[in-house]
């Protein structure tokens, strides 16, 4: 239990902020997974990258880690056609 106001605020905004981020990188996740199981098309793999992007630029994943997956889906989709 927080000993201050302010510690107990921090608190329930990390709170908020992890629920937050774990929805997105579930999301992520999902996404991800429908990319690599079937044949997944262009736009699928577009709009993966776009929500990379997106997660990246909040924060929630790390800009290298989000370059990297970039990569690697451009490298599929080139692949794929």
């Amino acid at each position: 239990m927080a000993n201050t106001r302010s510690a107990a605020k921090r608190s329930r905004q990390t709170l908020k902020r992890t629920l937050r981020n774990r929805s997105v990188v579930t999301r992520l996740r999902t996404m991800q997974k429908g990319v690599r199981s079937a044949e997944a098309s262009g736009d699928q793999i577009r709009a993966l990258i776009s929500a990379i992007d997106k997660a990246a630029k909040r924060g929630i994943i790390d800009e290298n880690a989000a370059n990297r997956r970039k990569a690697r889906l451009n490298k599929a989709l080139a692949a794929a056609k």
